[in-house]
């Protein structure tokens, strides 16, 4: 649902950001270090307050020859990021999808970017992160996609190995496309595969459905005790999808959505009605998800609710690792406060968190400048 690409940025300005973000600790502030151990399940704790911030750096992997964002990556880890979770495209390691020489090419590119980061002290989570070729034959076939995914972490495991104990994590698989059960027995049946190769690196995995909060309570945790579980946030789409890059998706349609939303105030007639005369029906059907959505209250922690009850059932972690705003439409103040109330009520829980993105539709990069963008780094990194 969001774009896979990466600007190339510039981070001379962000040296200012590290003056005007005083950051107290890496533990998340509103809890005390003890209570968020508790959750840790078998997890090393210096892994969970490496995940406490973080970021997505999508595109990179996607091209060969795409332009490493080291300068900017290096900005944000003197402000405070501890964290990169690095999409690698999934078919590029699989040999079903790709020619030995075109995997050779792309395993030596992870392995550069692991190199990298790693050296500038960020914990990095190699997300493998499928396309629509997988995504097609994970639905229609078990078996090989299967195969495809043990050979993906076959090609991927060395990698890792090679960072150092605790340095890298390996997240099983983004946002799979299959019925909660059966995602339910791959996964345990693909971590167990996994920890073979890996015995102590930290796995990471979610649910299906997009990983949603409410998709959480259908995914039990695995028997292995050293795994973070991952949920995706991006409500009120409506909002944080609105001025969507797609035409023919409805919430292209939605523009200058504020947040929060207050149902019954003039702006959010007005753009109904607006719609509705436009003929936008489908658009009209997701703004009033929304508005219906923000009559229940708090619309994060309404939406939380069913992981934050999960967590409390079973005591694992969890980090929302892919969160953020399509901003090209978005009030800029709007998309600040709801960047500031993910990540309030991650840290109240001991969560960790991981912006999506770094420099593009979603990303906290300000195109204008290339610079990171200061109120969205005061949302992420600050304390109010």
């Amino acid at each position: 649902m969001k774009r896979r690409s990466l600007l190339p940025a510039t981070a001379s300005d962000a040296r200012g950001l590290v003056t005007a973000i005083i950051l107290c600790c890496l533990v998340p502030p509103a809890r005390a270090a003890d209570s968020c151990v508790e959750l840790s399940g078998g997890v090393p704790t210096e892994t969970l307050r490496a995940l406490s911030r973080g970021v997505n750096v999508a595109g990179w992997m996607d091209a060969a020859g795409s332009p490493a964002p080291l300068a900017l990556l290096r900005s944000l880890r003197k402000a405070g990021m501890t964290h990169v979770r690095l999409p690698v495209p999934a078919e590029k390691v699989m040999r079903r999808f790709v020619s030995e020489q075109d995997l050779k090419q792309q395993l030596r590119a992870v392995d550069q970017a692991l190199a990298e980061l790693t050296s500038l002290g960020y914990r990095v989570s190699v997300d493998l992160h499928p396309g629509d070729e997988f995504n097609a034959l994970h639905r229609e076939a078990a078996e090989p996609s299967m195969d495809a995914m043990r050979d993906a972490w076959s090609n991927l495991a060395p990698l890792i190995a090679r960072r150092g104990q605790g340095a890298v994590l390996a997240e099983l698989l983004n946002e799979p496309e299959i019925e909660p059960a059966r995602w339910q027995s791959e996964a345990e049946q693909l971590a167990g595969f996994v920890r073979k190769l890996l015995p102590d690196t930290t796995l990471v995995v979610g649910p299906t459905n997009w990983q949603r909060a409410d998709s959480l309570p259908d995914f039990r945790p695995l028997s292995d005790p050293n795994v973070v579980y991952a949920i995706h946030f991006y409500d009120p789409m409506a909002f944080t999808h609105q001025g969507h890059w797609n035409p023919q998706d409805p919430m292209s349609s939605i523009r200058a959505l504020p947040f929060p939303i207050v149902p019954d105030s003039p702006g959010i007639k007005r753009m109904r009605q607006q719609l509705i005369d436009a003929g936008k029906d489908l658009a009209v059907h997701e703004l009033d998800h929304a508005v219906d959505l923000a009559r229940q209250g708090d619309p994060v922690a309404v939406q939380m609710e069913p992981a934050l009850a999960w967590q409390k059932r079973f005591s694992r972690p969890l980090i929302v690792n892919e969160f953020g705003v399509l901003k090209a439409q978005a009030p800029p103040d709007s998309r600040v406060r709801w960047l500031h109330a993910v990540v309030d009520f991650a840290e109240r829980h001991c969560w960790g968190w991981t912006h999506w993105e770094l420099a593009q539709g979603f990303g906290l990069v300000d195109e204008r400048t290339g610079q990171p963008d200061t109120a969205v780094m005061r949302a992420l990194l600050g304390r109010r």
